[in-house]
């Protein structure tokens, strides 16, 4: 311990996720297949935990990433803006054992770090008089594909003539996270596509575990340089064996 800081490195995955328990909400940083914390995604599913709600993008593709945690069955309400091609997800939403509440992608990053900074609701003018606000989202779907709704509408209100919906933050117990590079107070940059929801999430959870891809010393990273300051993040570890992953791989002849 340094002053108000503190060392934040742990030995394993095991040791990071020891407090996540059944039932918890737990933020998940990527976009797609890309800016995961891969070990961490692996780690929650040897854990044995239950129960979940997951909130992320689009809650993995391909059966790879999150599609894993749906696959093992260990989600029961999932908050995302996408699901495109994930095909674990809409199985699990056609056979109603996982609840999905669907978000636009803005309002969704924003939700969180409306929480980060505190802020209990926000109104957008995004979704207003549409399934979002209108209560048809979030949506279960039944044995036979009607749809059940268990959602209330979302106050509405005008400002300088223009309709916004009221959307809530989203704090979540835990938050995983990939960056590029940290130091052991938990101060992390990112590179690329992990810039997506990573930053926001970190701020969001009251426990915010980092797994980077480089761990440096204090003082190695350029202060101005910091994305997540080291406050945010509870624990960190370097990952090893990272997969570039290309979703969908487009090519053409000479």
């Amino acid at each position: 311990m340094i002053g108000r800081h503190k060392d934040k490195v742990v030995g394993s995955i095991a040791e990071a996720l020891a407090p996540l328990k059944d039932g918890m909400t737990i933020l998940v940083g990527g976009f797609g297949l890309s800016g995961n914390p891969e070990a961490l995604i692996k780690g929650v599913v040897e854990r044995g935990v239950k129960d979940l709600t997951l909130v992320s993008n689009n809650a993995g593709n391909l059966g790879k990433g999150l599609a894993t945690w749906l696959e093992a069955g260990i989600v029961s309400r999932v908050i995302c803006s996408y699901i495109g091609g994930n095909e674990a997800l809409h199985k699990a939403m056609g056979s109603g054992a996982v609840k999905v509440e669907m978000t636009p992608q803005g309002t969704l990053a924003e939700r969180m770090r409306a929480a980060g900074a505190g802020i209990p609701a926000f109104y957008t003018p995004t979704g207003a008089h549409t399934a979002i606000s209108e209560g048809g989202l979030p949506v279960l779907y039944n044995a036979d594909g009607s749809v059940k709704k268990f959602s209330e509408k979302k106050e509405i209100r005008s400002f300088n003539g223009r309709d916004y919906v009221l959307e809530p933050a989203i704090r979540g117990d835990f938050a995983i996270v990939k960056a590029w590079k940290g130091d052991r107070y938990g101060n992390l940059v990112y590179r690329h596509t992990a810039m997506n929801f990573n930053p926001m999430m970190a701020t969001a959870a009251a426990i915010t575990i980092a797994e980077v891809e480089e761990l440096v010393d204090v003082g190695q990273i350029d202060p101005d340089h910091v994305h997540t300051p080291g406050i945010f993040v509870h624990r960190i570890f370097q990952g090893e064996r990272y997969e570039k992953r290309i979703e969908r791989r487009t090519t053409r002849s000479a």
